[in-house]
């Protein structure tokens, strides 16, 4: 623990899983407070959860604290440094001057974790987190005195989880959902050729055109232009300011469009903003769809024959709905299980999927093409309120997983542990050795064992249910 109450790293959610059961070593510790700093103000530490946070007390003999000074200042005078001195004949008094922080903090970690682990041990809960120190006094010679909260995993029934159930949906492909899908492989191989007739733009031409474009009110930002780019008239992914402008239109003309962007819209640099653009037709083309054949077959891989893609394709489609009709199940299915075990939650996890969940977000918008300083400007507390029941929905789920996996004995084996790490290391392009070995280090490997074992329970839960 550091001043101010640092929160340790949470246990049970479903983003991060460190082993519950210990409270990590403090590092240094100062009683929690609260304080404003120049032209903001914050509190240090999240807000516990009352209703799943205990309190202890520990008080250490001073002739335990008095033993632990003696042994680190003897080391500290053993390898101090100090200008006039020589190596190990440092006197005591100016080793305990020039180092007092520095001793006082090692004799904090000598004494303290292992007793608060076994005095936590003995209350019969499982921690979650680090706890906030708020009271802490230590001195040579004197009793060392702390007092500090922290939150536990609770405990409830879940007696009867096995008659929970949700409707168990077919996952067969219809017609319909393969002919959508045959339709967008065609469009994939559509090709595209000018039109050679003197004639105006029409819906269903594709347009190409250059454009240069100005945001309203933003003089100094970068103009929005593509030059020789292609818009379908009135196409479904085509803005209606520009099919409104290029209908009737001829190659050779200069137009003008006024684009208001809705506040949704996925770009986010133009979300919500007004454009002006110069707009120059220079071309009409067609698209052309390939017919539906053996050689259509054989652009798309390795098939000789159409019945070959087609089965292909099925298969493709059957597997993608089974996922997805999967997950949409296992979802409701935790629903109904947090619905039927109401249980208080930690704090400290539903901050931590809250912020796991913002991080999936804000890399998403970066990746779409957010810059820093404008993701600077978001309202981050609107934005944690918003993915507050979210997250704490799924903490709950990996809490009620974690218990189910132990009244099924559920396991997950070295090998099955292998070939995740295998994958992870396929997708991160780091060496399966290199991976192992930094998560050996930082106990991922332990977070990846008890989320495939999460995995493999709700796999379970799933199967059991009726059709």
């Amino acid at each position: 623990m550091r001043p101010e109450g640092k929160t340790l790293s949470s246990t049970g959610t479903l983003e991060n899983d460190p082993q519950p059961g210990t409270v990590e070593a403090p590092q240094d510790l100062a009683p929690q407070h609260e304080h404003d700093h120049e032209g903001h103000d914050h509190q240090h530490g999240p807000v516990l959860n009352p209703d799943c946070t205990r309190d202890l007390v520990l008080d250490i003999p001073a002739e335990d604290v008095s033993k632990a000074f003696r042994k680190v200042t003897r080391n500290y005078q053993r390898y101090a440094k100090i200008p006039g001195f020589r190596a190990g004949k440092v006197p005591e008094t100016v080793v305990k001057r020039r180092y007092a922080a520095e001793i006082r903090k090692d004799v904090i970690d000598g004494l303290l974790p292992e007793r608060f682990n076994q005095a936590v041990r003995d209350l019969g809960v499982v921690p979650v987190g680090q706890p906030q120190v708020t009271e802490l006094t230590v001195d040579d010679g004197e009793p060392l005195h702390v007092k500090a909260v922290f939150e536990y995993l609770p405990d409830f029934s879940i007696d009867g989880y096995q008659s929970v159930t949700v409707e168990k949906p077919a996952v067969e492909v219809t017609e319909e959902e393969y002919q959508q899908e045959l339709a967008e492989l065609r469009e994939s191989r559509a090709t595209v050729e000018p039109v050679e007739e003197d004639r105006a733009l029409v819906d269903g031409d594709w347009a190409q055109i250059s454009y240069h474009g100005m945001i309203e009110g933003e003089p100094e930002a970068a103009p929005v232009s593509e030059e020789d780019s292609l818009v379908e008239v009135g196409g479904k992914d085509t803005v209606e300011a520009f099919t409104a402008v290029l209908r009737g239109a001829k190659p050779g003309q200069e137009l003008k469009a006024e684009v208001i962007y809705p506040a949704e819209y996925p770009e986010p640099k133009l979300a919500g903003k007004t454009v002006a653009y110069n707009v120059e037709v220079k071309a009409i083309k067609k698209r052309t769809l390939p017919e539906l054949n053996d050689d259509f077959a054989k652009e798309l891989g390795s098939y000789e024959t159409f019945a070959e893609l087609e089965t292909r394709v099925r298969e493709h489609l059957a597997n993608r709905k089974r996922r997805s009709v999967e997950g949409e199940t296992k979802d409701k299915l935790f629903a109904a299980l947090i619905e039927r075990y109401p249980f208080p939650v930690p704090e400290s996890l539903v901050q931590e999927q809250i912020d796991a969940r913002l991080d999936r977000g804000l890399r998403a918008l970066a990746a779409q093409g957010m810059s820093t300083d404008q993701m600077r400007k978001l309202d981050f507390g609107r934005l944690r309120a918003a993915q507050r029941d979210s997250a704490t929905a799924e903490v709950k789920a990996s809490i009620l997983l974690d218990r189910i996996s132990q009244a099924e004995n559920v396991t997950v084996s070295d090998e099955e542990l292998d070939r995740e790490m295998q994958i992870a290391a396929i997708q991160s392009g780091e060496p399966e050795e290199t991976l192992r070995a930094r998560l050996t280090q930082e106990g991922g490997l332990a977070r990846i064992r008890e989320q495939l074992k999460r995995e493999k329970t709700a796999s379970l839960l799933y199967e059991r249910l009726p059709a």
